[in-house]
């Protein structure tokens, strides 16, 4: 778990980079621009991205230290002080707290990285960094995108993401997914990606449940960009974000039916 969490800071690092000299370079006028996330701004993406990195920060310096983990008030008293800054203030606090998050993951030696665990309130037990690390991946990769979305309808997650995100996008399943928006089920769906190349499935029942391998005598089939396929999975999949490289094929599911029981958030 240790080699999987260094890789996943140093995929965080190289997003974090990324982002920082699109955000450094906007002017104040475009941080009010619709972002890819529907409900958001530019600037309130990065506000969300600024404040997860300080409640982070403050889990992470806890169970390094010791100390009690933070509570649901300090979280709280976080997101509001976000909340009523400026959009310029989004961009800077993001910049400056995101940098923090990401220098004290980077600080922590092999032995640390192997045994810390951190309580994050909302998981039954404290966690390995490399689930913790996971976690922020998956939810700065996909702002990041939100982002850069708003001003290149092309763009892409982040290539050293993509993999690592493969790899624990059912941890959302539970929380994010629809299956009561398609009204004839169960639907059994196989899945192609490439970049890289995976092959697997998923079933939308009672509930969507992912399957390690392809149906073999599946309703539908979705051939796509492994990045695309995980935007899908969090709702990042409007028709002017989806490549002419998506197909899907078969009678039991459309494109439109995947979008309502994938809404994301």
């Amino acid at each position: 778990m240790t080699e999987r969490a260094d890789r996943i800071i140093a995929a965080l690092r190289s997003g974090h980079d990324r982002v920082a000299d699109l955000v450094r370079a906007l002017p104040d006028e475009d941080l009010t621009r619709p972002s890819g996330a529907s409900a958001w701004d530019v600037s309130q993406v990065l506000s969300h991205l600024g404040s997860g990195a300080e409640i982070s920060l403050a889990s992470l310096d806890a169970a390094v230290t010791g100390s009690p983990a933070p509570t649901g008030d300090f979280n709280k008293q976080v997101w509001a002080r976000w909340d009523a800054m400026a959009a310029a203030e989004h961009a800077a606090g993001f910049l400056t707290a995101n940098e923090a998050l990401l220098s004290r993951w980077e600080s922590l030696d092999a032995g640390t990285r192997r045994t810390l665990r951190v309580d994050l309130g909302f998981l039954p037990a404290p966690a390995d960094l490399a689930t913790v690390a996971g976690l922020r991946l998956s939810e700065f990769a996909f702002h990041a995108w939100d982002v850069e979305a708003a001003f290149n309808p092309e763009a892409k997650i982040a290539p050293e993401a993509v993999e690592l995100l493969l790899d624990q996008v059912d941890l959302l399943f539970g929380f994010i997914t629809k299956p009561d928006a398609l009204a004839t089920r169960p639907v059994s769906v196989a899945v192609h990606t490439s970049e890289p190349d995976r092959t697997f499935g998923f079933a939308i029942g009672e509930r969507v449940e992912l399957l390690p391998d392809a149906p073999t005598a599946a309703d539908a089939v979705l051939s796509a960009p492994s990045e695309w396929w995980l935007r899908l999975t969090v709702g990042r999949h409007a028709p002017q974000y989806t490549p002419e490289s998506v197909v899907l094929t078969g009678d039991g599911v459309t494109l439109d039916d995947l979008r309502r029981v994938f809404p994301g958030f």
